[in-house]
């Protein structure tokens, strides 16, 4: 058996799990969506066009389940249900600044555009 070295097996577990919480097509922009503020289910797919509402739906559960976002029921007729992000969720901004430079730099290096 080969020794790991600690930290990189540490950062590497990290690094996962930030990426289980993140990946896929629809989590980042529904982040970003919500760093505008609190938005109501419709808002938000307004946002993000071409997100079915059960993909929508099926997200924010994920979502809220880590901690990212909370969802705050209204007592209100009809009851109106809004999304925000929590604090950690609010952590993510400097990451999402970083990937959208990169996306920037990538698109000009590779994509031309």
């Amino acid at each position: 058996m080969e020794h790991r070295e600690p930290v990189c097996q540490f950062k590497l577990m990290a690094s996962r799990d930030a990426l289980e919480v993140i990946q896929g097509k629809w989590r980042i922009p529904i982040i970003i969506s919500l760093t505008y503020g609190r938005k109501r289910f419709g808002e938000i797919q307004r946002d993000i066009a071409d997100i079915s509402p059960k993909m929508l739906s099926q997200e924010l559960k994920s979502l809220e389940v880590n901690k990212i976002i909370t969802r705050t029921l209204f007592d209100s007729m009809p009851v109106t249900v809004e999304y925000s992000l929590t604090p950690l969720g609010m952590s993510t901004k400097k990451l999402l600044d970083e990937l959208l430079d990169w996306g920037i730099h990538f698109r000009k290096e590779v994509v031309g555009n």
